[in-house]
């Protein structure tokens, strides 16, 4: 071989152990910080509160439960404008603090899945951990078989749990509540 040929081959293969070097710094990066929360607001979920209140429960709730789902969704959108029910789901403690999410007839689930309404970067929480939902002017908190479990109030759920407005609801690392 001549030393061109030499020259280019090493060249190449330093060029490939650079991009090996990269993606392995890049894959390290991700793990560590995480993935990145932003303000923007995913055009999917952001009409659902607030077409909970306008005619759209109807088509949801038709897809979730035959005969008696469209009459109690529209029921908790009434309390939640009146002010007497929850609004909003609050995280109150661990690495997502501070953030809201608008409370409409609709469920909440939570877990480190990308396809939950809140998506907790957490390892004690499974995929799919909990659900907090409205029933009978209600809401509720149902542990959907995760390992570390989901605690109201210092107590662990194991069937479906009403949670009072301002009850501690413990997710993984992240405790969560429900205010007006």
């Amino acid at each position: 071989m001549s030393e061109l040929t030499v020259t280019l081959l090493r060249l190449g293969y330093l060029a490939l152990l650079w991009l090996l070097v990269l993606s392995a710094i890049g894959v390290l990066r991700r793990d560590l910080y995480g993935t990145q929360i932003t303000r923007r607001k995913v055009p999917g979920r952001t009409p659902a509160p607030a077409a909970a209140t306008s005619t759209q429960p109807t088509p949801q709730a038709g897809g979730a439960a035959p005969a008696t789902a469209p009459a109690a969704p529209e029921r908790v959108s009434r309390r939640t404008r009146a002010g007497s029910g929850p609004s909003r789901l609050v995280v109150t403690e661990g690495p997502l603090r501070g953030t809201t999410l608008p409370l409409g007839a609709s469920a909440v689930l939570i877990g480190r899945a990308p396809s939950c309404t809140l998506v907790l970067d957490d390892d004690y929480s499974s995929s799919r951990h909990a659900r907090i939902f409205p029933q009978g002017g209600q809401w509720f908190v149902e542990d959907l078989g995760s390992t570390n479990g989901t605690y109201v109030a210092d107590q662990r759920v194991e069937a479906p749990t009403p949670v009072p407005t301002g009850t501690p609801v413990r997710v993984g690392q992240s405790v969560l509540e429900l205010q007006r």
